[in-house]
C-alpha cells in the first residue's frame, strides 16, 4: 500500500457525512443532542430520513476506503490498514478540526468489505441488543467486540484481526461518555428525540 493509499483512506474516512447532511438542512448537528455527527444523533435531532442517509454514507465511505487501499496496494495488510485509517479519519476528521464521529458505521462498511463473514453475525448481535435494551451505544459496543473475535475464529489474515482489534479499542474509547451514562442510568434510549430550534 502506497503513501497515497494511506492518505486517501484517511481522507475518505474523514468526510463528515452527518455534519454535511445536517448542514444541508440548515442545522449544525454538533450543537444538538450529544453533539456527535453520527447517524444516531442525526436520528434524534432530524429524524429517520436524514439519519438513514447519514448511515448509508458513513458505511459507504468505510467500504470505499478499503477498496481504495486494496486498489493501491493489494497486499493482505493494505486493506486492513485502510480500514483502520478510515475509522481514524471518521473519529478525528481533518475537516472538523480533528473532531468527528465514533467510528461505528464507517467501521461497519470497512469490515464488510474485508471480513463479511465476521461482520454479519456482529450485525445480528447489534440488532438483538438494540431491540432488547433500546440502547444504541450498548448494541454498538457489543457488536464491535464480536468483530475481532469473529476474525480470529474464522482465521482471517492476522493483519485483519489486528486491525479489527485496534478499531474496536478506538470505538470503545470514543464511547467512554456513553459508558458513563449507561452506568449512571442517564443514556438516551433508541427513539428518543431532542429538540432542534
Amino acid at each position: 500500500m502506497t503513501l497515497a493509499g494511506f492518505l486517501l483512506a484517511y481522507l475518505v474516512g474523514a468526510l463528515p457525512m452527518g455534519y454535511l447532511v445536517a448542514r444541508a438542512l440548515g442545522v449544525d448537528i454538533r450543537k444538538h443532542g450529544s453533539g456527535n455527527i453520527g447517524a444516531t444523533n442525526v436520528l434524534r435531532a432530524l429524524g429517520k430520513g436524514p439519519a438513514a442517509i447519514t448511515l448509508l454514507l458513513d458505511v459507504a465511505k468505510g467500504y470505499a476506503a478499503v477498496w481504495i487501499a486494496l486498489a493501491l496496494g493489494p497486499e493482505p495488510w493494505g486493506g486492513s490498514a485502510g480500514a483502520a485509517l478510515a475509522v481514524v479519519g471518521n473519529c478525528w476528521s481533518v475537516f472538523l478540526g480533528l473532531r468527528g464521529g465514533k467510528g461505528i458505521a464507517t467501521g461497519l462498511g470497512a469490515f464488510l468489505h474485508l471480513i463479511p463473514l465476521a461482520v454479519l453475525p456482529a450485525m445480528f448481535v447489534w440488532a438483538i441488543v438494540a431491540l432488547t435494551f433500546r440502547y444504541v451505544s450498548l448494541a454498538s459496543l457489543t457488536a464491535t467486540a464480536c468483530v475481532p473475535i469473529g476474525a480470529l475464529v474464522l482465521r482471517y489474515h492476522p493483519s485483519t484481526a489486528l486491525a479489527a482489534l485496534a478499531v474496536a479499542l478506538i470505538i470503545v474509547g470514543r464511547h467512554r461518555d456513553n459508558v458513563a451514562r449507561l452506568l449512571a442510568g442517564t443514556e438516551r434510549k433508541l427513539g428518543e428525540r431532542v429538540s432542534v430550534s
